[in-house]
C-alpha cells in the first residue's frame, strides 16, 4: 500500500514537470517551423534567381558557340589569306625574275644598235648592191625590228603584271591586318562572354548550396524536436494509464524508463549516423572514333559502331548520378579536351540542335525505326536541325555547356523512347 501511495506521488509531480516540458518543446518546434517557412520563401525566391541565371547562362553559351564557330571561321579566313600572299609572293618574284632577263635583252640590243651608229639602216642599203642580197638585207632587217619592238612589248608587259601583282600583294596585307584585328576583337569578346559565365555560374552555385544546406539543417531540427515532442506526449498517456494500475506502477516505470532510455540512445544513434555517400567509380577505360564506319542498319549496329569522340569514360550506363541513389546515368560522360570534334556514330538526320537545360548545347540525331543518339554539354554546334549526316561526320565540338565544371561528352542512345547502354553499341576497347 506503501508503494502504491509512493507511485500515485510521483506521478503527481512528474506530470507538470512533463507538461511544461512538452509546452517549450512545442514553443521550440513551432519557431522552427517558421525558421523553416522563411528559409522555404528565400530558397523558392533563389529558385526564381536561378532560373533567371539558366536563362542568361542558356544565351551566354549559346552566344560562347557562335563566337567559337566565327574564331574558327576567321582562322581559315586567314590561312586562306596567308596562302594567297605566298602565292603572289612567288608571282612577283618570277615577274621580277623575267624583268631582268628582259632588261639585259633589250641592253645588248642598244648596245649593238649604238656600235652600228644611228644611220644602221642606210648604211645597210648603201652597201648592198647585188639586188638580191639587198631584197634578203631589207627583208632581215624588218625581221630583226619587229623582234625589238617585241621585246619592248614584252617587257611592258612584264612590268604592267609586276605592278599588278605589287598592288594585290598590298590589298591582301591590309586585308590581312583586318582580319587579325578583326579574330583580336571577336577572342576578347569570347574571353569576357566566358569570365561572365563563370561568375554567374560561382555565383547560382554557391547561393543554391548555402540555402539548401541551411534548409535541410533546419528540416533536420524541426525532426528532431517532434520526436521528442511524440516521446513527451507518450510518457503522459504512459502516466494516466499508470495512474490507473497504481499497484504495478513502480515496475512499469522501471520498464517505461528503461524503454525510453534505449529509445533515446537509438534515436541519438540514428541521428549521428551521417549518410553514406556512393563511392565514385573510378575512371573508365579510353574510348576512341577511330576506325571504320559501320553502314548498315542501326539496329544491327550493336557492338560495331565507333564512339563519337577520343576519350576516357567518366561515368557509365545505369551508374549512380551523384550522392543521390535515387537517380541513374542514362547514357554516359566520356571526358575529352575542349573544342575536340564529336563524330556522329551512324548517319542519320538532325532532329534538333539547340540549347537544353541541364544538357547545354545539345545535339540528336535520328537514325530511323525509333533509333536516336544524343550528344550533351556541347561547345559548338556545327550542325543544324533537317541536316542530314553521314557515318563520321563532325557535328559539334566538346565542351562544358549546361552548367559543367570540366569539358566533357554526354552521350546516350535511345531505343523506341527508352535508354539504351551506349557501350553495348559501340566497339569495346582494347
Amino acid at each position: 500500500m506503501l508503494r502504491v501511495l509512493i507511485a500515485l506521488a510521483l506521478t503527481c509531480l512528474l506530470q507538470p514537470a512533463f507538461a511544461d516540458e512538452r509546452a517549450q518543446t512545442q514553443q521550440q518546434l513551432e519557431a522552427t517551423r517558421q525558421d523553416i517557412a522563411e528559409l522555404k520563401k528565400l530558397l523558392n525566391k533563389l529558385q526564381e534567381e536561378k532560373s533567371s541565371v539558366q536563362k542568361d547562362l542558356r544565351g551566354t553559351e549559346t552566344e560562347m558557340g557562335k563566337l567559337e564557330k566565327q574564331v574558327d571561321a576567321l582562322q581559315k579566313e586567314l590561312k586562306k589569306s596567308e596562302s594567297e600572299l605566298q602565292r603572289l609572293d612567288g608571282e612577283k618574284k618570277k615577274l621580277q625574275s623575267a624583268r631582268t632577263e628582259q632588261q639585259k635583252l633589250i641592253a645588248i640590243q642598244a648596245r649593238a644598235a649604238y656600235q652600228n651608229g644611228r644611220q644602221e639602216y642606210l648604211k645597210l642599203l648603201l652597201n648592198q648592191q647585188n639586188p638580191e642580197k639587198f631584197a634578203r638585207t631589207l627583208t632581215y632587217y624588218d625581221y630583226l625590228s619587229q623582234a625589238r619592238l617585241e621585246q619592248l612589248k614584252n617587257f611592258n608587259e612584264t612590268l604592267r603584271q609586276l605592278a599588278n601583282v605589287e598592288k594585290d600583294i598590298e590589298l591582301q596585307q591590309a586585308q590581312l591586318l583586318v582580319q587579325k584585328s578583326s579574330l583580336d576583337t571577336q577572342r576578347e569578346e569570347l574571353e569576357k562572354v566566358r569570365k561572365e559565365r563563370q561568375v554567374a555560374l560561382a555565383k547560382l552555385n554557391d547561393d543554391v548550396k548555402a540555402r539548401d544546406s541551411k534548409l535541410k539543417a533546419r528540416e533536420q531540427d524541426q525532426a528532431e524536436l517532434a520526436n521528442v515532442l511524440k516521446t513527451i506526449e507518450e510518457t503522459l498517456a504512459r502516466q494516466a494509464r499508470e495512474a490507473e494500475e497504481a499497484r504495478q506502477k513502480a515496475l512499469i516505470a522501471q520498464q517505461e524508463a528503461e524503454k525510453k532510455r534505449l529509445r533515446e540512445a537509438q534515436a541519438d544513434a540514428d541521428a549521428g549516423d551521417a549518410p553514406r555517400k556512393s563511392a565514385k567509380s573510378s575512371p573508365g577505360a579510353l574510348v576512341s572514333s577511330d576506325g571504320e564506319t559501320f553502314g548498315g542498319a542501326f539496329a544491327s549496329a550493336r557492338g560495331k559502331l565507333p564512339w563519337p569522340v577520343n576519350g576516357r569514360l567518366l561515368a557509365r550506363f545505369g551508374e549512380t548520378r551523384g550522392d543521390d541513389t535515387r537517380t541513374k546515368w542514362d547514357g554516359v560522360m566520356i571526358s575529352a579536351s575542349a573544342g575536340s570534334q564529336v563524330h556522329a556514330v551512324h548517319g542519320g538526320r538532325v532532329v534538333f540542335a539547340d540549347w537544353l537545360r541541364g544538357a547545354g548545347l545539345l545535339v540528336i540525331l535520328d537514325h530511323g525505326n525509333g533509333y536516336l543518339s544524343l550528344y550533351g554539354h556541347n561547345q559548338t554546334l556545327l550542325k543544324s536541325a533537317g541536316d542530314v549526316v553521314k557515318a563520321g561526320e563532325s557535328i559539334s565540338t566538346v565542351g562544358n555547356s549546361g552548367g559543367q565544371d570540366t569539358p566533357a561528352l554526354y552521350f546516350a542512345i535511345r531505343q523506341q523512347g527508352r535508354p539504351s547502354d551506349p557501350a553495348q553499341w559501340c566497339r569495346a576497347q582494347g
